[in-house]
């Protein structure tokens, strides 16, 4: 066991990093009670990697990991022989050796896979999951986490979707062994994960619902955990992060705190501008000349109403700027989350020969950023970068090969004979149909899981030197990166949106935090 924190002790993250740094000193009560006025988004599939939260989180601001398919990105991460250690590093400390040690036997390639080898698969998700599967979503969050407060005290958190219903229990507690501070979750409404926390607090067994199409009344279907099965020797009783939900409108916020069992520890506040999902316009559908959702009126968000509530909360969504985060706190908000910015800054996650293509974009005017309304599986309109090369491109979507085999998009749906099943609208047409779906849902569907695990450089790799085409996602206000300089860092996107103002430095960079 490498700490037992107890229920009174320092955070576990700062706790763990002392005793493997060796450093001393004890964390201030409250350190993390504290509210950031700039949040940084938690976007695609490792673009706001463990790497971009650290920077972040070193200004005193919250740095945020994506949670979404980190199982498939350490095993990949393993699989590519673990450049400069981080991972391995990280698996060192968790708190049960036995499973991490299984995990790394499982994946790690010493040197890494050779060029044209396809990466092993991970286990897909299910309402009944594999031990090793549940394992693996467990440490992989552990590590991101791990990785994104190591040699800091400041905040750090993790977003999920709550469409990503199968993986939210493991994935919670693996975040909170390495002692996230902040869960954020859109993408739907999180009425359970309070609950969740409370319970994966104390490392009882924490379950949550999952919505299963055609389900009759009276069907329930849950997922969940046992931490004492899964780890054996438990760690004192861990510190329960902070909820913060993403939603679109005072209506569901009203809804969300209205009752204790649902109430978040506070509010994002997402407009349609933002990058990845967004909401779907209220009332019917009407799409402009473009082909994009039209929003109106009815969609803007009464500020004054969240405000009402009491909770903390944040604008986000065209909010890259001092005077907008000046307007921001002026309307009672907290302060702002920014995600396209850090999206591009030297820290993210997205390729760098990719990353560049982008910045050239924006520079030259030449970036168009769609809100496509049939992109995503999840039926939520999604933002997608039209860069040549991409999946974004309707000529190289349709030479790719269609399946679906990460799967995360998946909804469960209920057999004529009772079983559960899976589909998605971006696997194989005829299956999709096959399986009771409307053929019409397939048309324009993209697999956002294969293109985003692209984007950051861990695509599968498929017979006939075939690679998945990476997929990027970015907010529509980019203007405002002309503010920054040419190739800009996480540190310089806050001092934008602080107008200079002096942040606080919890840390400074190490070799370690700007490896591969």
């Amino acid at each position: 066991m490498v700490c037992d924190t107890g229920t009174s002790g320092p955070g576990v993250r700062a706790h763990r990093i002392r005793m493997i740094r060796g450093e001393t000193g004890e964390r201030q009560e409250g350190d993390m009670d504290s509210t950031p006025e700039i949040i940084q988004g938690g976007m695609g599939v490792g673009v706001s990697s463990w790497r971009l939260a650290n920077a972040v989180a070193r200004t005193g601001q919250l740095g945020v990991v994506s949670g979404v398919a980190l199982d498939v990105l350490l095993a990949r991460r393993l699989q590519q022989g673990d450049p400069g250690g981080h991972v391995r590093r990280a698996l060192a400390a968790f708190p049960a050796p036995e499973v991490a040690r299984s995990v790394r036997e499982r994946y790690l390639v010493e040197g890494g896979v050779p060029d044209g080898r396809a990466y092993r698969p991970v286990p897909r998700m299910g309402l009944l999951p594999r031990r090793h599967g549940q394992e693996l979503i467990v440490v992989a969050n552990f590590v991101e986490v791990f990785l994104a407060g190591e040699g800091h005290d400041g905040p750090v958190g993790v977003n999920y979707l709550e469409k990503i219903q199968l993986a939210t229990p493991a994935a919670v507690y693996g975040a909170m062994l390495a002692g996230v501070d902040f869960v954020l979750m859109g993408a739907g409404l999180p009425t359970e994960i309070p609950a969740l926390l409370d319970a994966l607090a104390e490392h009882r067994p924490g379950r949550i619902t999952v919505a299963v199409h055609g389900a009759q009344p009276g069907e329930e279907h849950t997922v969940g955990i046992d931490p004492a099965d899964l780890l054996g020797e438990l760690p004192g009783r861990l510190r329960r992060p902070r909820l913060l939900a993403i939603v679109s409108s005072a209506a569901l916020a009203g809804y969300l705190a209205r009752d204790e069992t649902t109430r978040p520890d506070g509010f994002v506040l997402e407009t349609s501008i933002a990058g990845g999902h967004s909401a779907r316009p209220r009332g019917k559908l009407v799409l402009d000349d473009d082909g994009e959702p039209v929003y109106g009126p009815r969609d803007a968000i009464d500020v004054a109403r969240v405000a009402a509530l009491g909770l903390p909360f944040w604008l986000a969504g065209g909010q890259a700027g001092p005077e907008r985060v000046a307007a921001a706190r002026a309307s009672g908000a907290a302060g702002v989350q920014v995600g396209t910015a850090f999206a591009l800054c030297q820290e993210s996650g997205i390729e760098p020969e990719l990353r560049q293509r982008l910045l050239a974009g924006v520079a030259g005017d030449d970036l168009v950023v769609h809100n496509d309304v049939r992109a995503s599986p999840t039926g939520f309109p999604f933002k997608l970068a039209a860069l040549d090369g991409t999946a974004a491109d309707e000529q190289v979507y349709a030479a790719r090969p269609r399946m679906c085999d990460l799967s995360y998009l998946r909804t469960p749906y209920r057999r004529p004979d009772g079983a559960v099943g899976y589909r998605c609208p971006a696997e194989p047409v005829d299956e999709y149909v096959r399986k009771g779906g409307a053929i019409e849902d397939t048309a324009g569907s993209r697999c956002l899981c294969n293109g985003l695990v692209a984007t950051i450089g861990v695509g599968q790799r498929r017979a006939g030197d075939y690679t998945e085409p990476p997929l990027v996602t970015l907010g529509q206000d980019i203007g405002f990166l002309k503010n920054l300089p040419g190739d800009f860092s996480a540190a310089d996107v806050v001092d934008l949106l602080l107008d200079g103002r002096q942040f606080t430095k919890t840390g400074e960079p190490e070799a370690s935090a700007t490896g591969a």
